[in-house]
């Protein structure tokens, strides 16, 4: 393990602050150095939560392996060798191919499970999982559920056709609580990375947006 057993001599309750999620370049500093494991003061690459997988990225030049999160703190695990050390500038950039499609998979699946959520009594989330790739929902329910896709196909496409905006905002900035919200259809708790307008899922949209969102 490289870059020593650094750690800040400030506060242990320090948490990084996550910046928004549409900036793909930020300089910060480091805070923290574990070997391999650093934190820092601000953060632009998200880490793996509520099944959506972590961002790909590089931090001082160095590639991004792992972002985890512990409680409030983000931790990430970078190449051996880093020689960073606590105080240090660096600059930290996100891969936005990559976080385009986890963002459409993301909402894609969001919508899908409030559609459920609203038409099946009793249904239960037990699982998800988002990639770039694909996006599952793991339901726990009575009965069959694919006997539910085609009306759940259809209102999908009608919510996704219609293009709608998409508003994100804090519920609770403090505490890092965000909500997204679609008129007429539904406002619910996130702390993913939602897209701007609906239309935005369709096949149609390719990972070349991100002037749209600067």
């Amino acid at each position: 393990m490289s870059g020593g057993n650094n750690t800040n001599s400030e506060s242990p309750g320090m948490r990084t602050i996550r910046c928004l999620y549409f900036i793909l370049l930020l300089d910060t500093r480091v805070y923290s150095v574990n070997g391999n494991d650093i934190t820092v003061e601000r953060t632009i690459l998200y880490a793996f939560s509520g099944g959506q997988e972590s961002d790909a990225g590089v931090i001082h030049g160095y590639t991004v392996h792992q972002a985890r999160k512990e409680g409030h703190e983000i931790f990430y695990t970078i190449e051996e060798g880093h020689g960073l050390k606590v105080g240090d500038q660096v600059t930290m950039t996100v891969d936005w191919e990559r976080r385009y499609r986890l963002m459409r998979l993301h909402f894609a699946a969001e919508v899908v499970l409030e559609l459920a959520f609203k038409r099946l009594t009793g249904i239960e989330k037990i699982g998800a999982h988002i990639s770039q790739d694909k996006a599952r929902i793991d339901f726990a329910w009575h009965e069959n559920i694919s006997e539910s896709f085609p009306w759940i196909g259809k209102e999908f496409s009608g919510i996704i056709e219609a293009d709608l905006d998409i508003i994100s905002a804090f519920s609770d900035e403090g505490n890092g609580r965000r909500y997204w919200e679609v008129k007429g259809f539904s406002k619910l708790p996130c702390g993913g990375t939602p897209l701007k307008k609906k239309g935005e899922v369709g096949d149609s949209a390719e990972c070349n947006r991100f002037s749209d969102y600067i």
